[in-house]
């Protein structure tokens, strides 16, 4: 038989003039046969589709009757609207313009993961549609005979399609065909809308500090634009409301997270935190940013699992990024959560401004940069030299070319000065001011050398050397920035490693090492660094872990490792004259589909100006494996070797399919100080997927034997 499609297109337009007005455009048939039957029944047989505005229906009989303007359906039938919507009926009745119908066993499925299956369907007005003695499920249903794992039974279920809302009515949540509990009115959103206000998934808890409580999210939309999630936390110990609030705007967007809590681990006490976040981006090419952090005691952070951090930073700042300049200004505020630390004797509110300009003047070649920095920072005491307050005003002014000869040797020559004004208060040790002028110079040769093996690896060694100098003398002000020092790779060739100006290094020094990359075939690939520093003067101010105490700093030994098989090595340390480590630091991770896992170890020797009187020696293990289609396993743990004892560690259980996400996590804290103790906190969280979360990734959907 042939098909139909433009003429019997014009002829349904010709014959359905509701369906022109009620829709956007003319509705459109094709069918194998279409006739007349008598005067006013138009008839469309054998794989029938039919179209108007974004509804299209598939049926195996389509009868129009041009009296009572409606349309009658036999099936099976498949209606599809807008792509996010999918009907399944055995027979309809409809009007022309698909607006209002009344449909037999139905079975409708919400983008492609929510399934709602009913005796009747009633559509109304092209909005709502009423679904009679109606089961609903995200779970994959087999022909096996089998129930879901959940579904919800109700005796009617109405689906607002403006608003994306479905509403129950005797509301039956049962598990494998098993009533579990009974909801006479419910409200859920169907998963095509991507905020609705209403509660999310609860979580149970239970720990030795809180006891055994539940969470309870309940999430507020207020708006296009911002949203509130309130948390109640009950619990055996502690009675919490937990809040989440962001809210967007056209050119930035904040967000603030906080609680509230009493319990029985300080009586009488109200414990809270805030913490808030934000960014903007401003006229000018402008960047607006903050941060808030606050706690109204050391301990709640940790002791509700909030928070690890032992020390609160809160700022506020600007900065300008540009091609050829760089400009910031942020105010800082610190507060410490460590035992014995006073916070009135650190430095807790900071001031920092900064720009930097470079120009790239013909007449010299390469590059001339200048730059200004305003650093600023006090202290709440009053008391001379625990209330010490210093503020620095650096400018620089620098010039850098580069040169790459026939042979391949590279030259870098760099030459500046520097000019440092500091100003001391409340300390009697120290000058009220101080003033020094800092010439600089370097010159850097390196020469790359490329090789290519017969087994198609490709190697890169380039040794390299500085010659550099730094005259003027460090002035007596108060480090009070430059106590941990980092020495790198990535520092290797600086002129100074203080991590700020108010610490220079100073005298002749050469820097001398060797670089080594290797390419190879499959995906191989693997670097190596080495490098010493040789002094003409010792700098007291290094530390004797930093690497870089005495004339001659250690031996810097960096490298990486990556192989085809997800396996990746990454690794530092620093080696005296006589072979024995100041600092070490290894990373391993290897990654495949079912399973990864990561492995750090830090080693750090004792150094009392950095506040570490016995050695930190520290493996951290984390790792998770997905067991088969539907099961995880994570585990994580953080040992302290120098104490031969566990600090913390955890395992968790995770069971997911397309329709359910189950997680289960047990850990313990073992470390105690004078105001923690050791604790253990288990949780479990079932969520429903479908409704408040998508299900996509295919791999976790169930198989059907049949």
């Amino acid at each position: 038989m042939k098909r139909f499609l433009s003429p019997l297109a014009l002829a349904l337009w010709l014959v359905l003039p509701v369906a022109a007005e009620e829709t956007a455009g003319p509705a459109m048939l094709v069918a194998d046969s279409v006739y007349l039957d008598g005067k006013t029944r138009l008839v469309a047989e054998g794989r029938v589709e039919a179209l108007s505005g974004d509804t299209r229906i598939i049926a195996q009989k389509i009868t129009y009757d041009r009296t009572s303007g409606t349309l009658s359906i036999e099936g099976p039938i498949r209606i599809e609207e807008g792509g996010s919507i999918t009907v399944l009926a055995s027979s309809a009745e409809m009007d022309a313009g698909f607006q209002n119908a009344v449909l037999k066993s139905a079975r409708v499925v919400l983008d492609q993961q929510v399934q709602l299956a009913a005796y009747q369907m009633n559509r109304v007005n092209g909005r709502y549609s009423q679904l009679y003695k109606t089961a609903v499920t995200s779970c994959r249903i087999c022909n096996d005979g089998t129930p879901p794992l959940w579904q919800i039974r109700a005796r009617r279920v109405i689906h607002d399609q403006v608003e994306k809302q479905l509403y129950f009515e005797g509301a039956q949540l049962r598990v494998k065909d098993v009533p579990i509990f009974y909801l006479p009115y419910l409200r859920l959103p169907d998963p095509t809308l991507k905020r609705a206000s209403g509660f999310m998934i609860p979580s149970l808890n239970s720990s030795t500090t809180l006891g055994t409580g539940i969470r309870i999210p309940f999430f507020l939309r207020m708006g296009d634009h911002r949203d509130l999630t309130i948390t109640p936390y009950l619990s055996t110990k502690a009675r919490t409301l937990e809040f989440t609030y962001r809210q967007a705007y056209k050119h930035g967007d904040i967000s603030f997270d906080g609680a509230i809590s009493r319990d029985d681990e300080l009586p009488g006490t109200t414990r809270a935190y805030l913490f808030g976040e934000g960014a903007f981006s401003l006229a000018h090419d402008i960047q607006l940013s903050f941060n808030i952090e606050a706690t109204r005691d050391d301990t709640f952070l940790v002791d509700y699992g909030y928070s690890s951090k032992d020390r609160l930073e809160s700022e506020f700042a600007l900065n300008r990024t540009k091609r050829d300049s760089y400009s910031s200004a942020a105010l800082i505020h610190y507060r410490s959560l460590r035992f014995g630390e006073i916070n009135a004797n650190i430095p807790s509110l900071i001031a920092d401004m900064t720009h930097e300009q470079r120009f790239f003047p013909r007449a010299l070649g390469g590059e001339l940069r200048i730059g200004t920095e305003l650093h600023s920072h006090y202290r709440y005491s009053d008391t001379a030299i625990d209330g010490r307050d210093v503020t620095r005003l650096n400018a620089e002014l620098s010039w850098q070319r580069n040169w790459t000869t026939a042979y391949g040797l590279q030259a870098k020559v760099f030459s500046g000065v520097a000019a440092d004004q500091f100003y001391t208060a409340q300390d009697t040790n120290l000058t009220a001011s101080a003033t020094e002028i800092t010439p600089m110079a370097a010159l850097a040769l390196r020469w790359p050398m490329q090789k290519t093996m017969q087994n198609g690896s490709h190697h890169i060694v380039e040794p390299f050397v500085q010659f550099g100098w730094v005259g003027g003398e460090n002035p007596d002000v108060a480090n009070d920035e430059s106590t941990r020092v980092e020495f790198d790779e990535g520092n290797l060739l600086d002129l100074t490693h203080f991590p700020s100006n108010d610490r220079r290094e100073r005298g002749r020094m050469l820097t001398y090492g060797l670089n080594w990359a290797r390419t190879g075939p499959q995906g191989w690939g693997s670097t190596l660094t080495l490098g010493q520093i040789l002094r003409q003067k010792n700098h007291i101010d290094f530390s004797a872990s930093s690497g870089l105490a005495g004339s001659n700093s250690d031996v810097l030994v960096a490298g990486q490792l990556r192989a085809p098989s997800g396996l990746a090595l990454t690794g530092r340390a620093l080696f005296d004259t006589d072979l024995d480590l100041s600092k070490a630091e290894a990373r391993a991770t290897w990654q495949q589909q079912r399973f990864g896992v990561g492995a750090s170890y830090v080693w750090l020797d004792a150094d009392a100006d950095e506040d570490r009187n016995d050695i930190v020696a520290e493996l951290s293990l984390d790792s998770l494996y997905r067991f088969s289609r539907h099961w995880a396993g994570t585990a994580n743990m953080r040992y302290d070797v120098t104490a031969d004892e566990a600090a913390e560690a955890g395992i968790g259980l995770q069971y997911q399919n397309e329709c359910v996400k189950v997680d289960l996590s047990l850990s313990r804290r073992f470390t105690s100080s004078t105001i923690l103790s050791p604790a253990t906190e288990m949780s479990l969280t079932v969520g429903l997927l479908g409704f408040n979360a998508s299900s996509r990734d295919k791999s976790y959907t169930r198989q059907c034997k049949d």
